[in-house]
């Protein structure tokens, strides 16, 4: 089976990703008799693994947080029922090649569909990879051209694959004309770049987000593994040139899936300046139903984490309606109406009356019932 290899994996130059079940047999990070599977997964959904994840992996730990995101597995052919290749509706919602415009003040913009890593349970897993990396110069014209046509437009949100694997000048060439646009205040970037690939965040790369636009880097981060000393180094450049920086982060089974990973990964974006945003509920993308957990299960880590980590650590957790319904809320709900049932907790009886419970789940009447007078 794969990443159970005793001795550290050969870790490529910094920079490099393996891009094929080859390369990661020869870096140890597959185990050899695990390849002719895994050749059929490759040949699916794209394998990509940098070497600051490499490097971040566990020798020897066949539960490694970090190898069990990008290192591919033999559950990935098989299909639960309800997947979908276009698990969150992209396609319903894409008027021109690539926009996606699901709400009415915003858009994606996927100028490319390379990554610097190809997560296993990624929901745009059908169209990332090679052989589709980037907008054609006339595509992306009509991309920019929907944007100024649609005054409603106030925020444009970099995705694809990964915006940060653009060239500075490219990146540049877009945000500029972004700004150009009058309607446009907001701009942001989706990426896993400052973790996965850190060398990339240079000061070529944040001067091309330079502009009198808001600009906002939301970065993906599963694990607190994931964020070692360049990484860190990485949020630093980018946070110090006065960019804001947010984090979402996908429930996994297997990887953060308990109070105690995830309390940690929270604390650790914190420490760094980087504001918790998303909890996403894992997608129906195909061959993904082993990083699932149930709602109910993200409803109760939820619940376990607002009485352990402060409300500046708390992510919203939110699940994508399939069909491209857009996402809600999901969390637990601590507050319900007594609907004049008679209950013994000191509710005061009026026309509001609420039962809202505590992070330890105890319940109490809103507002409470008058302290009588002695």
């Amino acid at each position: 089976m794969p990443f159970d290899h005793k001795s550290p994996p050969v870790i490529p130059r910094s920079g490099a990703t393996l891009r094929s079940v080859a390369a990661l047999v020869e870096a140890g990070a597959v185990a050899p008799d695990a390849a002719g599977l895994l050749e059929a997964v490759s040949r699916s959904f794209a394998v990509g693994v940098s070497s600051t994840m490499l490097a971040a992996m566990r020798p020897g730990d066949p539960l490694d947080p970090i190898a069990r995101q990008f290192v591919p597995a033999p559950e990935e052919l098989e299909e639960a029922a309800g997947e979908l290749a276009d698990p969150i509706g992209d396609d319903a919602h894409s008027p021109v090649e690539g926009i996606v415009h699901r709400y009415p003040d915003r858009v994606l913009l996927k100028p490319i569909h390379v990554c610097p890593v190809y997560c296993r349970f990624c929901f745009r897993r059908e169209v990332v990879g090679p052989g589709s990396e980037t907008l054609s110069p006339a595509a992306l014209a009509a991309a920019i051209d929907y944007i100024r046509a649609d005054a409603g437009i106030g925020e444009v949100i970099l995705s694809g694959g990964d915006p940060l694997m653009l060239s500075p000048r490219r990146l540049s060439e877009i945000v500029a004309a972004l700004t150009a646009i009058p309607h446009v205040g907001v701009i942001r970037l989706h990426t896993r770049v400052p973790v996965a690939a850190p060398e990339r965040v240079t000061d070529g790369l944040v001067a091309a987000l330079d502009t009198e636009k808001a600009v906002y880097v939301v970065l993906h981060c599963n694990h607190a593994d994931e964020f070692g000393e360049a990484a860190a180094m990485a949020c630093r450049r980018i946070v110090r040139a006065g960019i804001p920086m947010l984090s979402q982060s996908v429930l996994l089974r297997g990887v953060n899936d308990d109070a105690e990973t995830m309390a940690a990964l929270l604390r650790t974006l914190v420490r760094h300046r980087i504001k918790p945003y998303y909890l996403h509920h894992a997608d129906l993308a195909r061959g993904t139903a082993h990083f699932r957990t149930t709602i109910a299960e993200g409803q109760a880590l939820m619940r376990a984490l607002r009485g352990d980590v402060s409300g500046l650590c708390q992510p919203t957790y939110v699940l994508d309606i399939p069909g491209g319904h857009g996402k809600v809320p999901i969390g637990p709900d601590y507050l319900a109406p007594t609907d004049g049932a008679l209950i013994d907790i000191g509710s005061c009886d009026g026309p509001e009356s609420w039962i809202v419970r505590d992070p330890a789940g105890t319940p109490h009447g809103y507002p409470p019932a008058p302290i009588a007078k002695k």
